[in-house]
């Protein structure tokens, strides 16, 4: 080791003597233009301040499926989730037994009654909530999944699980999966997802929906099927006074009001539509409708040369009608 010694112009004081440090201490300093630590402490230690902002994307996300019209089962099984998921991570922080987040879920009910919208929201509050990594949604339903000769639909199905791995696969019209019995390739995508759910279930949410009766019997194809899915969660048909405010709300979005006479006929043909419709119950034919006013009032307004601002924002009755929808 060497020692280097410096004599002062002043003789009077006595030589500065340096020696290099220890070579297990040098390398442990931090070099003077390195930031200490920010990015490294966050990866395995989250400061307080992320931990904040996660808590607010994570009440944002909440509030958020607050506002939906109506879904009053669904909301309360969300934030149910959302209770069981935190607690176990603080139980597993605690060094106590902790359930397996096994999060794999059915969606029941009939189309238009939110299923793929509360879908992208689990996906992002699980990604928010430390879950899954993207928290992404990859939709898909049996053509994305079933081919066409032995091997092509292990080889499609394994292709939508790749997209979806760190976030949801979502599999609408899942029962369509076992309609063919035992020779259709379906069987053949339901075996790939099932060897999937367990080789990725740290990193993956399977959700598969469909209607309520054709989901029991779907899962009852297979044995193992319904107990991978803990979770199941009903989606009812909207009342009449949701899809009311559900037209409403669609009609304030776009810049429009209904009159009080106009509110009136949307009751009406709403009324008219869950006496007759099979599937009337859902924010779908909502949307139709209300897309159908906006162009009837759109050619109402055309036949005049000017319009004011309350007319084009005003929906009158002449505008509502249910022919052709």
């Amino acid at each position: 080791m060497t020692i280097r010694v410096t004599f002062r112009p002043d003789k009077l004081q006595p030589p500065v003597i340096q020696s290099p440090l220890p070579r297990e201490t040098a390398q442990n300093l931090t070099p003077v233009n390195e930031p200490v630590g920010i990015g490294k402490v966050r990866k395995n230690n989250p400061s307080s301040l992320e931990k904040e902002k996660d808590k607010d994307k994570v009440a944002e996300i909440l509030d958020e499926l607050e506002a939906f019209i109506g879904l009053v089962t669904v909301k309360r099984l969300i934030r149910e989730l959302q209770a069981y998921v935190e607690i176990q991570k603080r139980r597993t922080r605690e060094k106590l037994i902790a359930e397996p987040l096994v999060l794999h879920m059915i969606f029941r009910g009939n189309p238009g009654t939110g299923k793929t919208t509360v879908a992208r929201l689990v996906g992002r509050l699980f990604k928010e909530m430390g879950v899954l990594q993207k928290g992404h949604v990859i939709e898909c339903e049996r053509a994305d999944l079933v081919g066409e000769y032995i091997g092509h639909t292990a080889q499609k199905t394994r292709e939508q699980l790749k997209k979806a791995l760190g976030g949801v696969l979502f599999i609408d019209e899942a029962y369509s999966l076992a309609r063919g019995g035992e020779k259709d390739f379906g069987k053949e995508a339901i075996d790939a997802l099932v060897k999937a759910m367990e080789d990725n279930k740290d990193n993956l949410v399977l959700i598969l929906a469909g209607y309520r009766q054709e989901m029991e019997f779907f899962l009852q194809s297979n044995p193992g099927l319904r107990s991978r899915f803990p979770i199941h969660i009903d989606f009812p048909d909207y009342t009449l006074d949701e899809l009311l405010a559900i037209g409403k709300s669609m009609l304030k979005s776009r810049q429009y009001e209904l009159s009080p006479e106009g509110s009136d006929t949307l009751r009406f043909h709403l009324l008219s539509l869950i006496n007759t419709h099979p599937y009337a119950g859902n924010a779908r034919l909502v949307r139709n409708l209300v897309e159908k006013t906006v162009r009837k009032q759109a050619v109402r307004l055309f036949q005049k040369p000017s319009s004011s601002r309350e007319e084009l924002i005003q929906i009158l009755p002449v505008d509502i009608t249910l022919e052709d929808l």
